[in-house]
């Protein structure tokens, strides 16, 4: 088959997810033709994919899948000439206001325009077909395997200035989805019982001005760590993996945290309880009282810190990997090709 990949601007996930197709697409003995803006085919490693800027330019390949709905949109300009169409959902539309719903309207054509719409979680896809999608499943995508955690933890807890006090790790982008001022009025909370406790939120982005304002207005014990190439080594060291978002799917992060067997704390939300299932503590978006106690009740009880892991690492061996991630889309668009010549 030729197939087409088609994203947006991306630096992220859906990015990186996409990269890790090309070169097991390319294996199997099919040829990738990738769509992307400038900036994202420079962030990227594509391989030996051709590499265009434009959609037209996937004009005759066997299928194309647009990852995320600025991607599926762009797909449905040239709808007549690019198709099967297959749109992988990604993200939920969080955003409040005009934007919000100039957004949820693109879901909807997005739904109704593609021969197949994938969810990266379980609530998308229930919200694919109620918006009119002609046929939608779920398409977990998978994390990367996680590099093997290289130093020790003492070294790393070191480099960071300590030695056994609590260590909260906290990883994603600096924005408002990831809801951080939450996470601060939870290091609040939880410094109230264990005062050497230390948050450290690894990531950038718009918000980290406005965050460290508040850090150091309040004197919270976070530490905004900024971009960092050793997030394994940090999951090895730390004590709790803390997610405050509103909304995430099957966030690689949580994955990449009980991969390494740490234990979570995590609001539940989108597909973040069908991921974690019975293997951490969940609470409901933006209820910091309710995540302060999670990281309160797993730093103070070691068995159930140990269960959570074992529990996190058994979960994690049963995921399905990037080579099966990638195979199953092969098949998927065998029958696409196959039901729509």
């Amino acid at each position: 088959m030729r197939i087409g990949l088609l994203l947006a601007e991306s630096r992220g996930g859906i990015g990186q997810h996409v990269a890790s197709l090309v070169p097991r697409f390319l294996n199997a003995g099919h040829e990738v033709v990738v769509c992307a803006p400038p900036g994202t085919a420079e962030h990227f490693d594509f391989g030996g994919a051709t590499v265009v800027a434009q959609a037209p330019a996937l004009r005759g390949v066997d299928v194309v899948h647009a990852h995320g709905y600025r991607a599926g949109m762009t797909a449905l300009r040239d709808r007549s000439r690019l198709r099967p169409l297959v749109v992988t959902w990604h993200n939920a539309v969080i955003a409040p206001g005009p934007r919000g719903l100039v957004m949820r309207l693109g879901q909807r054509l997005v739904a109704r325009g593609a021969d197949l719409t994938l969810g990266a979680s379980s609530d998308l896809v229930d919200l694919a077909k109620s918006l009119g999608a002609r046929q939608a499943r779920l398409a977990p995508v998978a994390a990367p395997a996680i590099p093997q955690v290289r130093t020790p933890t003492a070294d790393v807890r070191a480099s960071l200035g300590l030695s056994d006090q609590p260590l909260i790790l906290t990883v994603g982008r600096l924005a408002p989805q990831k809801d951080y001022p939450t996470l601060l009025s939870v290091a609040a909370s939880v410094r109230e019982s264990n005062p050497d406790v230390v948050f450290a939120v690894v990531g950038d982005g718009p918000l980290r001005d406005n965050l460290q304002a508040r850090i150091d207005a309040e004197n919270l014990p976070v530490r905004l760590l900024g971009h960092r190439n050793d997030v394994a080594d940090l999951l090895g060291a730390a004590d709790v993996f803390l997610l405050t978002s509103h909304w995430e799917a099957r966030a690689l992060v949580i994955q990449e945290a009980l991969q390494v067997g740490v234990p979570v704390v995590a609001t539940a939300v989108g597909g973040v309880p069908e991921l974690v299932d019975d293997s951490a503590v969940l609470a409901f978006p933006g209820d910091a009282d309710g995540l302060a106690d999670g990281v309160r009740a797993v730093l103070a009880e070691p068995e159930t810190a140990n269960a959570m892991r074992t529990r996190g690492r058994e979960l994690a061996s049963r995921w399905p990997d990037e080579d099966a991630v990638a195979k199953n889309l092969l098949d998927i668009y065998a029958g696409l090709v196959a039901t729509t010549a």
